[in-house]
């Protein structure tokens, strides 16, 4: 069905909520139907991303990641499950989305992202979620993004903490490097690996990266280009900083 095709009366009743929403509406959700996103990394923040952009009805959405489901990642990667250990989890998260809508194209991509292929990865995509956990990948990311010309909305939890922002060099918001500078290194970051991590904390950081995708693909609100939301948990508590 072309994106620019009246909804179905089942793709009406699927996104009443939306259609109803003031500021919002039918024509937001046309622009979602129409838009598609490449969600890089299917794990603790791209689980949230992946269901929300997919119940949201957005119209097409790639799965990068190149790993297999372990035991340890069901604490918090809720597209997976018990019966899929050991599945890939760019073909895992592909089946979660699929069961939850239908209307939405994916592609599972189980591969991983470098220099080589990133910018041909993400050629086909409007904009690009980036939930990886490493910073070597992250630049490489960004960089790719950057050079698309395509709005990047980065994520990044630890222990009790989280935050997300929006990189869009191209339309005059800061570049990846005034947020990280080049000297930063992953010595330097906490890993959740060693240090653990709360695993709503990875809902809500990914489940604010799945808004902040939408609010550009749709136009609505103001996002966070240039600015740093930080949640931490054990305070309950939100902070904004500038960058």
């Amino acid at each position: 069905m072309p994106s620019d095709a009246p909804l179905s009366p089942e793709e009406s009743r699927r996104y009443a909520r939306h259609l109803v929403l003031k500021g919002f509406g039918g024509a937001a959700q046309q622009k979602l139907r129409a838009a598609s996103a490449l969600v890089v990394g299917a794990g603790g923040l791209g689980s949230p991303a992946i269901a929300y952009l997919a119940a949201a009805g957005i119209g097409r959405l790639g799965i990068v990641d190149p790993d297999t489901v372990s035991l340890s990642n069901l604490q918090r990667q809720i597209v997976h499950t018990s019966a899929g250990i050991g599945a890939g989890k760019s073909e895992s998260a592909k089946t979660f989305a699929e069961n939850l809508n239908p209307h939405v194209a994916l592609d599972a991509l189980a591969e991983a992202i470098t220099p080589e292929n990133a910018e041909a990865m993400l050629a086909p995509y409007d904009l690009v979620l980036d939930g990886t956990d490493n910073l070597v990948t992250r630049r490489l990311v960004a960089a790719a993004a950057a050079a698309r010309q395509k709005p990047l909305v980065s994520g990044a939890v630890s222990m009790f903490s989280g935050q997300v922002t929006v990189f869009a060099p191209h339309i005059g918001g800061p570049s990846h490097d005034a947020l990280f500078a080049d000297e930063a290194d992953d010595e330097n970051l906490p890993s959740c690996e060693l240090n653990g991590i709360l695993g709503p904390v990875t809902g809500v950081i990914g489940t604010l990266m799945a808004m902040e995708a939408i609010k550009m693909i749709t136009g609505t609100g103001t996002p966070l280009i240039g600015r740093v939301l930080v949640y931490d948990a054990r305070d309950a508590q939100f902070s904004e900083i500038s960058y």
